[in-house]
């Protein structure tokens, strides 16, 4: 314990690794009977804002002979350090390495995280490879958003769990117990092994397909959803870390799914069918979380809050449960529609958080291309209605590099901007603070724009030049762009197949960390690793022919390939 506080001495935010949170698990880890480790590919701040980590935490851990610890990527610093006093990686909870645990899980939730697995990995001396890594190792399972292309990752995972995992993960740990003395005795092999575990309903094991780049796996793999929202697992005793993470709140899911058809959504199709939570269940779970935790801002969460079918009963209930306790509501963004004026005025009445709105695209053809449901009338009115109810600044979601977009639809952003900045000045008598956030569209697997190119960065650039040059005269408009070559990268990696794994292990042993982080990004890693592996980047962001194999297509993710091709086929129509 000691030689491990040593090393936290002079490290920046050592409380990212000191565990012990109000709430934390503490279960015995050498008497149980299963071991499992929780890593996310990030540092704390951000892993402990995901959701997802804090349901399958608490899962887990209410498995009587299982024992559930975290564990996060350290930040640079303490990675040197780690690597300079030739000291392992260690979980929160009770400090041991990774290769004491049985299963190691990582959450997938962003292609630009992909070097800090392999650093985790590294860091507690567990090969890269599947292949390599036998019973003295815990199995490296994958979960989350990237799974619905996971194949750029083949090489570094023994199975992922596609879909939804609350309940996957908890038939995957009973398969599992029975076969963990055989296995690790050597009586039971890994293949063998990864076999009986690739039974279980959304689990793809790549190591048992012979993919060569091209044709995919014979089988379909059906992803996991949880069927009843309202019976899946809430963890109401919510862990309270001793430092600020990046969404330091409580956070209750209204809904999984979507009930619009948006186009460009992969995360529709990542959660469809729609399924809701009933206010009783939400009031309920926000209540008792607030009891146990004291924190005091409550966000409710999903794809389109303002469709959720109970909404205004649910703010209604809230106001009358937390106003008083001050406690700050917070809502992700919001559809633009004539539910949106009395939803402000309601969330007006506790701490204001600001309201954020996606339109995603400024013209009426570019909302066509994307299918985006949106009447400008409703919108305008909601937005009246907010400034109305004290609101004084509005961030707003948009998308360039669209199919058949011109330098009209990017004038349409601008245009909208001001027009909203107009109607703060209408109601407040001064222009509304209107922040707009600008990101490339990334044609994304199982959406119909798996078959679009993509604009390579030089050409993103050049339409965010374009809008900061309209933007320049407007003091009360403030543009954020993504930065394109992320983008790119992005791309790249969530339409790829397995020739990445070397591309990933090459600018991983070149440095890359944290890519997704702007200070820690070094495109010209990427670059070097892309051409030492004599693969073009730019293949993968081609126009692709719809009767053309996809690395992703023995994945049953939602609507059918079928239905997307339909959709495909409107947008053709639009041009």
């Amino acid at each position: 314990m000691s030689a491990i506080n040593d090393i936290l001495s002079g490290i920046m935010k050592p409380g990212r690794y000191i565990g012990s949170e109000w709430n934390v698990s503490r279960k015995d880890f050498a008497s149980a009977g299963v071991k499992f480790a929780i890593c996310f590919p990030d540092l704390y701040e951000v892993g402990m804002s995901n959701l997802g980590i804090r349901i399958l935490y608490a899962i887990l851990n209410n498995i009587p002979d299982v024992a559930c610890e975290r564990l996060f990527s350290p930040g640079i610093d303490l990675e040197s350090s780690l690597r300079s006093n030739k000291r392992e990686i260690f979980s929160l909870e009770s400090r041991r390495g990774l290769k004491e645990f049985d299963i190691a899980g990582f959450s997938l939730g962003n292609e630009l995280g992909y070097t800090n697995i392999l650093a985790i990995l590294d860091l507690a001396g567990i090969p890269f490879s599947s292949r390599e890594r036998g019973s003295g190792y815990p199995l490296i399972i994958g979960g989350g958003p990237c799974t619905l292309n996971p194949e750029p990752l083949h090489d570094f995972f023994d199975l992922f769990i596609i879909g939804e995992a609350e309940e996957a993960i908890v038939e995957l740990v009973n398969a599992f117990r029975p076969l963990k003395d055989g296995f690790k005795n050597g009586s039971i092999g890994k293949k063998e092994l990864l076999a009986k575990l690739a039974s279980i309903e959304g689990v793809y094991v790549p190591s048992l397909y012979d993919v060569e780049c091209g044709p995919q796996p014979p089988v379909k793999i059906k992803k996991r959803i949880i069927s009843d929202l309202d019976s899946a697992y809430f963890p109401v005793n919510w862990l309270v870390p001793f430092i600020q993470i990046v969404h330091d709140r409580i956070s209750i899911e209204l809904m999984r799914g979507c009930h619009n058809k948006c186009r460009f959504c992969q995360a529709r199709q990542q959660y469809y069918p729609c399924r809701v939570r009933s206010p009783e269940k939400i009031l309920a779970a926000a209540k008792e979380a607030f009891r146990r935790s004291g924190y005091e801002e409550i966000a409710l969460t999903g794809l389109s809050v303002s469709d959720y079918p109970h909404i205004e009963k649910v703010l209604s209930s809230f106001m009358d449960e937390f106003k008083e306790k001050c406690v700050a509501l917070s809502l992700p963004s919001i559809k633009p529609n004539k539910e949106v004026g009395g939803m402000s005025t309601l969330i007006a009445s506790f701490k204001k958080t600001g309201l954020t709105f996606a339109p995603e695209a400024a013209t009426e053809k570019m909302r066509a291309v994307l299918g985006k449901d949106f009447n400008m009338q409703e919108f305008m009115q909601a937005i009246e209605e907010a400034f109305a109810s004290g609101y004084l600044h509005v961030k707003l979601y948009f998308m360039i590099g669209l199919p058949f977009e011109t330098e009209a639809d990017l004038d349409g952003i601008i245009g909208l901007a001001e027009t909203i900045s107009g109607l703060g000045k209408k109601i407040r008598r001064r222009p509304a603070q209107v922040n707009v956030a600008v990101n490339a569209l990334i044609p994304k697997p199982h959406t119909c724009f798996q078959w679009f190119s993509m604009p390579l960065p030089s050409e993103i650039e050049a339409k965010q030049k374009y809008l900061r040059q309209k933007a320049s005269r407007h003091k009360w408009l403030k543009l954020n762009f993504h930065d394109c070559r992320m983008s790119f990268l992005e791309a790249v990696f969530s339409r790829g197949d397995r020739r990445l794994s070397r591309v990933i292990l090459n600018a991983y042993n070149a440095g890359a960390r944290f890519d997704a982080w702007q200070e820690h990004f070094k495109f010209e890693v990427w670059q070097a690793a892309f051409n030492d592996c004599g693969i073009d980047p730019e293949v993968y962001l081609k126009e692709k022919p719809v009767d053309s194999i996809l690395p992703w297509d023995f994945l049953e993710a939602g609507p059918g390939k079928d239905a997307l091709l339909t959709e495909f086929n409107k947008i053709i129509d639009i041009k």
